[in-house]
């Protein structure tokens, strides 16, 4: 049994979480606490598998928690559930670069996290968190990282100019993907010869927020996919949470749909979607690149453009993603072309795809 800390200034949300948690044979409810204070106390003392941290708290708040852990070094699997507030994706994201692994977008009232759509959500985040490795570092992402890792990146652009053809990058990311793809997107410069469509499973609200944060730190230039946009090199397109995204060609240019509809692989948008609607595009080649998640979203995806399209798959290496559960669904499925770590991904892009 997974052992599990829950921070929350609601007595009767800790109650709620707690029943939804100790319901779930894999998981006991092990402590409670009222605050960031009792829980970095009861944090400096015990380890538990899985904390669930409120965001706004009295007293000390989650994102003080978390700066607090990294000022100890007490490294903590974290999982934020927080009720919607003005800024709350802002926040949110300002949670996964101090080390939170994932997030629940929890309803205001208790009473309505009893449902179960929100029951299996928080029940399968929670398991992703419990299940992937602790933060390997207790520091916060910064710009220097940013201008350190692009020394290595210039080096590669200048042999990369060369490549010819009409190509797209494709990538998919889950659990651990926000600050996973800090240390990717930010390298890619602004000149690369293709754009790059990127499917993270995150809910409605939030997706705009990481752009903003990736457009924040990078060259290239990274925005919330809108419906329309037409495909350009340089450009990252990061797919709407809550909508599937497709790239479809109209009037001769590959351009971004939105489709409503159910889940797939339990998630919307769905990687799968994106990469099955590559298979009518005009692209000769299709670099898909598979990162850190839990469960096998891309699979099926790529295997079918495969059956129509050149394409060629980087998988992240398993010692550098948080949970190895989609580019291991990638490995077993033999669909791989390359097992790269995270540090090195952009620049296999780049040699991939060239610049201008």
């Amino acid at each position: 049994m997974k052992k599990i800390l829950v921070i929350d200034d609601s007595a009767l949300m800790r109650t709620v979480l707690s029943d939804i948690i100790n319901a779930d044979s894999r998981f006991q409810v092990v402590d409670k606490a009222k605050d960031g204070i009792e829980g970095l106390d009861l944090l400096k003392k015990k380890t538990y598998d899985a904390v669930v941290l409120d965001i706004n708290m009295p007293r000390m708040d989650g994102i003080t928690l978390l700066k607090e852990l990294q000022k100890n070094r007490i490294k903590a699997k974290i999982m934020m559930a927080s009720t919607d507030t003005k800024d709350g994706a802002k926040v949110t994201m300002d949670a996964l670069d101090l080390g939170a692994l994932d997030f629940v977008h929890k309803p205001d009232r208790a009473s309505e996290c009893r449902g179960e759509d929100f029951t299996k959500q928080f029940i399968n985040t929670l398991a992703a968190v419990a299940n992937s490795k602790a933060p390997t570092s207790t520091r916060a992402f910064s710009i220097d990282d940013v201008r350190e890792s692009r020394k290595v990146v210039e080096l590669v652009t200048k042999s990369a100019s060369k490549i010819t053809g009409n190509r797209i990058v494709a990538i998919a990311s889950s659990t651990g993907g926000p600050r996973a793809l800090q240390a990717v997107i930010p390298k890619l410069p602004k000149n690369l010869k293709t754009p790059v469509v990127l499917v993270q499973h995150m809910p409605e609200g939030f997706t705009a927020s990481l752009a903003e944060r990736l457009d924040s730190l990078s060259e290239i230039k990274v925005k919330e996919a809108a419906e329309g946009d037409v495909l350009q090199p340089g450009t990252v397109y990061i797919s709407r949470g809550g909508k599937h995204m497709h790239v479809v060609k109209n009037g001769g240019r590959n351009s971004i749909h939105y489709v409503d509809g159910p889940t797939r692989e339990g998630v919307r948008p769905c990687a799968n979607f994106m990469y099955e609607s590559l298979m009518d595009s005009d692209y000769d080649e299709i670099c898909c690149v598979v990162m850190t998640g839990m469960g096998a979203d891309g699979t099926e995806g790529i295997k079918n453009l495969k059956s129509k399209k050149k394409v060629y798959v980087i998988g992240q290496e398993e010692s550098t993603c948080t949970v190895y559960g989609m580019p291991k669904a990638i490995a077993t499925a033999g669909l791989v072309d390359q097992v790269v770590k995270l540090d090195n991904i952009a620049q296999e892009i780049i040699m991939r795809v060239g610049v201008n």
